[in-house]
């Protein structure tokens, strides 16, 4: 099971919990390392959006795990736990790309998804992760893209040396 750091609300304001050095911030998206893992990762939080009912905190995030030999995994924690069972989905101006749910989070079922989902996040536009929630009603996080390709980039260089 993988773990993930607690994001505070305020991202600009303030790196994720168990962070130990940021790499940088662009738009909507941060680059951070921590060494004790170690681990490199790009985050984003979701736009904030009038009237939306969330649960927790979401955000989204591409990490680099260099002792496990592991590049680009795509994380998702949904602002909101999901239908057992449902379909969640990402979508990548007009790209569809499925995710495999464990409770409120989510991942791309392969390194493969991964992938595609990496290349499409390095576009402009927004990008969107949604399912139907356990109460039946739709649920929607939306993400700005502006940063992300420098973010991940950062990450990607956090970690470079293992």
């Amino acid at each position: 099971m993988r773990r993930w750091c607690l994001v505070p609300l305020a991202l600009a304001a303030a790196q994720p919990a168990c962070a130990r050095d940021r790499l940088g911030m662009w738009n909507d998206w941060g680059a951070f390392r921590d060494s004790a893992v170690p681990r490199c990762y790009a985050i984003a939080m979701p736009i904030d959006m009038p009237g939306t009912r969330r649960e927790t905190q979401g955000y989204v995030t591409v990490a680099n795990w260099p002792r496990r030999g592991i590049r680009g995994e795509v994380h998702v924690r949904l602002s909101r736990t999901p239908a057992p069972g449902r379909p969640v989905s990402l979508t990548i101006n007009g790209q569809k790309f499925p995710l495999t749910e464990a409770g409120i989070d989510a991942w791309a079922p392969d390194r493969r998804v991964d992938a595609a989902i990496i290349a499409a996040l390095r576009s402009n536009g927004e990008m969107a992760v949604t399912a139907s929630g356990r109460d039946g009603r739709p649920m929607r996080d939306a993400y700005h893209l502006a940063g992300a390709a420098s973010a991940m980039d950062a990450a990607s260089l956090g970690c470079a040396g293992g």
